[in-house]
């Protein structure tokens, strides 16, 4: 049987790969920060395919504290799929998401909590300044966001974590929406309802290395831009007609030198160069095309977005593997 939601139940979601080392800091300062509220609490890990003792640590906290449910992956799927899987399986009025590296401080629920209380259906938590990001990440996160927002009709703010809360409405609505290749940001904005924002300064990490490296993030930028926008598509036609009037011109400059001032130059440079440039801007176009094909061949696939191979303190465990029933109402499959 499907556990019954309740009014008074808050979930909170934390996806962890290879987060061993800070996993016991993370959930003492998670549950002092819940502690003063009047709701009943659960807390669902789930275990990104992780390689190191993360497994071991959970079944640490699971065997200590009653509120903690894990799901553990096949293998890695990645963070979008880790947020999803949380939310889909939880049960609360209202869903708390984070990471559990103590980059997204649990002070901060009791003020998600509150905006939730007043209305909002989707509380965002907007990073100001993040204590170890190089120069290079702000530059590049600020020039992402700046282009996404220029090319999207779905304004996403710049700076908005993975750290928020969602009304069941809002959590309801968002795992209706089963696309494969995943931006969770611009899926929540893309959703309206009312909303609130908190602003925070994200500390160091408390233990470990970031599991986002710079082949991850560009992967996740094209993701995003691909996901909400088509302007890159716009870009390449419009490079296209620039090209072409480019090559209109230099054809009637050749007929002038040619016809006009007998000229006989042999150009093999400049033939060069255009050859090359218009060469260069085909190539471009056909990838961008490519990116957005491959998009649609996956989605065509309709593979699950993750695999659960356990579940760990749910009412409705039923041992390992993707179940093959239908989901309950509400609820959603793999």
């Amino acid at each position: 049987m499907t556990q019954l939601m309740s009014d008074r139940l808050l979930s909170i979601v934390a996806p962890c790969f290879n987060e061993a080392e800070g996993l016991e800091a993370f959930h003492a300062a998670l549950t002092a920060a819940v502690a003063a509220l009047p709701y009943d609490v659960e807390i669902i890990y789930v275990d990104d395919g992780s390689t190191d003792a993360t497994p071991q640590v959970l079944a640490r906290l699971r065997a200590r504290d009653a509120r903690v449910k894990t799901l553990t992956f096949s293998r890695n799927f990645g963070h979008q799929a880790a947020l999803l899987a949380g939310l889909d399986a939880a049960q609360g009025a209202a869903v708390i998401t984070l990471d559990s590296d103590l980059q997204h401080p649990p002070e901060l629920i009791p003020e998600l909590v509150r905006a939730w209380e007043q209305g909002a259906d989707i509380v965002y938590t907007i990073r100001r300044e993040t204590a170890d990001a190089s120069f290079g990440k702000r530059l590049t996160s600020w020039l992402f966001y700046r282009l996404l927002n220029w090319g999207s009709g779905t304004p996403i703010i710049p700076g908005a974590a993975d750290f928020r809360l969602m009304s069941r409405l809002a959590v309801d609505s968002f795992c209706a929406m089963r696309e494969t290749h995943r931006f969770n940001r611009g899926l929540v904005s893309w959703l309206g309802f009312r909303t609130a924002a908190i602003p925070f300064d994200a500390p160091a990490r408390f233990a470990g290395e970031s599991k986002y490296s710079v082949t991850r993030m560009l992967r996740f930028a094209i993701h995003g831009l691909v996901s909400f926008s088509v302007w890159p598509l716009r870009m390449a036609t419009l490079l296209g007609f620039g090209m072409a009037t480019f090559a209109a011109l230099y054809i009637v400059y050749a007929l002038y030198v040619f016809f006009v001032l007998r000229w006989t130059v042999p150009g093999w440079t400049s033939t060069l160069i255009t050859v090359l440039l218009i060469g260069g801007v085909q190539l471009i176009s056909l990838g961008l095309v490519g990116e957005y094909v491959g998009k649609i061949y996956e989605e065509v696939k309709r593979r699950p977005l993750y695999v659960v191979r356990e579940r760990q303190g749910f009412e409705d465990d039923v041992g390992e593997g993707v179940r093959a029933t239908a989901p309950a109402a509400g609820k959603h499959s793999v």
